[in-house]
């Protein structure tokens, strides 16, 4: 993970992300805060989100605001658990996950490699 820092680190300035640090290693922006309480991990969130790699290049998204995607947060991956509690409904936010807190060793396949570090630009419609 530590080799990882600077490429996060540079994607964030290649990218005008003004990034804060968490204990975890997860670089985030809060884009908007949104209102009232924030999620847990047991919720049920609600968000619109694209998924790169730190090329630049999408994998993922769920963009439709009619049906955004939705899982309890205890069952996605830790970046996530860190850093959509840290908006409340309607919040933005920019996660630029270690491979650690993404899909770490094992990866997506056949999408994400092993050891790959992801950018997400999440925006939290709902949580219950």
């Amino acid at each position: 993970m530590a080799n990882e820092k600077g490429q996060l680190v540079n994607f964030c300035i290649a990218n005008n992300i003004n990034y804060t640090e968490h204990s975890s290693g997860l670089l985030y922006q809060i884009i908007t805060p949104g209102t009232g309480s924030a999620p847990t991990v047991s919720s049920t969130v609600s968000v619109l989100y694209t998924a790169r790699f730190l090329t630049g290049v999408a994998f993922d998204s769920s963009t439709n605001v009619a049906s955004p995607f939705s899982s309890v947060l205890n069952n996605l991956i830790d970046g996530w658990k860190i850093g959509i509690p840290l908006i409340s409904k309607g919040g933005h936010i920019k996660l630029i996950l270690p491979s650690a807190l993404a899909y770490s060793c094992g990866g997506y396949p056949p999408v994400v490699p092993a050891n790959t570090p992801l950018y997400f630009d999440v925006t939290l419609v709902d949580f219950k």
